[in-house]
């Protein structure tokens, strides 16, 4: 008797571990449609397709307005000029919008007051709006608003952000009211949504709201997309930890097990950046995680020396289940002033190597010195 009853235990517990994701909610019933940010209500049926390519990058801030003028050469004309074949290549092309696109404003309190204050180098970005243009030539389809930099000029920064992307029909997703967004390419529906660790940014801290905006996507879209923006900044951060990672006090995300939870709730592939240097990739029950992109399109205002200016473009193809069939780490590295530049050597794809093979040593992918990344063994 006993041991029925402990049998009966576990058969409850694993029953209550499979619906957490399984986006029963209540609010998963609350989707909207259009460029306000939400996913579509319901799809009427999972569109067939036998394989298609993700393309992903990193950090984007392309040129500032603010506190003077500092624009990359030909007014930022170039900046995607080596990328751009590989970005148009795919099916889908994702990156982060690090900052806000709006061509006037000040910018918010928390940082004008740093400004009065003369305390230190304060960040803030402001991108002409035309630049969003450049976004859309190159192939870009989301970027993620999900970051530090997104809030730079407030609400009206913030407004003018969307207003530009809508404007060349990029998605974009990552703050409250914008959770994610849903758009269909090729017959393909597309759902996308960010997360980060700061105010005005959807929390990737919060489970229950990643678990909401994942099940209520699934639901939405054939192919589910998660950007992430999170972890330690800078060259003593190049590893994934287990665990929560700190930086000022803040709490940076567990990127380990938010990415897996992502994955157990129904996302497809899942890519990350914040640390402003490259990190490994992994397989999770078949699916592709990058864990940071680095720096992809920061010419002006953000350091590329070293590895800092490490850009690469992480292509993956998935097959219809989302599952990872084939991948390639495009080596780039930024020039400053000018933007991402092919890297012939593949240092790039040799450090992302690298970093994988020592934080996944027992992944099932496996990466050539030249960046082609494939499956060791049969998932």
């Amino acid at each position: 008797m006993q041991l029925l009853s402990n049998t009966l235990l576990q058969l409850i517990f694993t029953s209550l571990l499979l619906m957490s994701c399984s986006g029963n909610d209540a609010q998963s019933n609350q989707a909207k449609q259009g460029v306000s940010g939400q996913a579509e209500q319901q799809k009427s049926a999972p569109q067939r397709y036998d394989s298609l390519t993700i393309a992903m990058t990193g950090d984007i801030m392309m040129g500032t307005l603010f506190p003077s003028t500092k624009l990359a050469q030909n007014d930022g004309r170039d900046i995607f000029a080596d990328v751009t074949p590989v970005l148009s290549g795919a099916n889908v092309a994702v990156g982060n919008l690090e900052g806000a696109m709006a061509d006037e404003g000040q910018p918010n309190e928390f940082k004008m007051n740093k400004l009065r204050s003369g305390a230190g180098n304060v960040f803030a970005f402001r991108m002409p709006t035309r630049y969003a243009q450049y976004l859309k030539d190159a192939g870009f389809d989301f970027v993620s608003m999900a970051n530090n930099h997104s809030y730079d000029f407030g609400t009206a920064g913030q407004n003018a952000t969307r207003k530009a992307l809508d404007a060349v029909q990029v998605g974009y997703a990552g703050n409250p009211g914008h959770e994610m967004m849903v758009k269909e390419i090729d017959g393909v529906r597309y759902g996308y949504c960010a997360f980060g660790y700061n105010r005005l940014t959807v929390h990737m801290t919060d489970e229950a709201e990643v678990k909401r905006i994942i099940t209520q996507l699934r639901d939405s879209a054939d192919v589910v997309i998660v950007s992430f923006h999170g972890g330690g900044e800078g060259g003593a951060f190049r590893h994934v930890p287990n665990g929560v990672e700190m930086q000022y006090g803040e709490n940076r995300g567990n990127l380990r097990r938010f990415s897996h939870l992502c994955i157990d709730c129904g996302a497809d592939v899942v890519y990350g950046h914040g640390p402003h240097v490259v990190r490994g990739v992994e397989l999770y029950k078949g699916h592709f995680i990058a864990y940071s992109l680095g720096n992809f399109a920061t010419p002006v205002g953000i350091s590329v020396a070293g590895i800092t200016g490490y850009a690469p473009v992480i292509t993956v193809t998935i097959g219809p289940d989302g599952k990872f069939r084939s991948g390639k780490i495009n080596s780039f590295i930024q020039r400053v002033g000018v933007g991402p530049r092919t890297d012939a050597s593949n240092r790039v794809a040799q450090e992302i190597k690298g970093l994988s093979e020592a934080d996944f040593p027992q992944s099932p992918l496996m990466i050539s010195n030249t960046g082609d990344i494939s499956l060791k063994r049969q998932q």
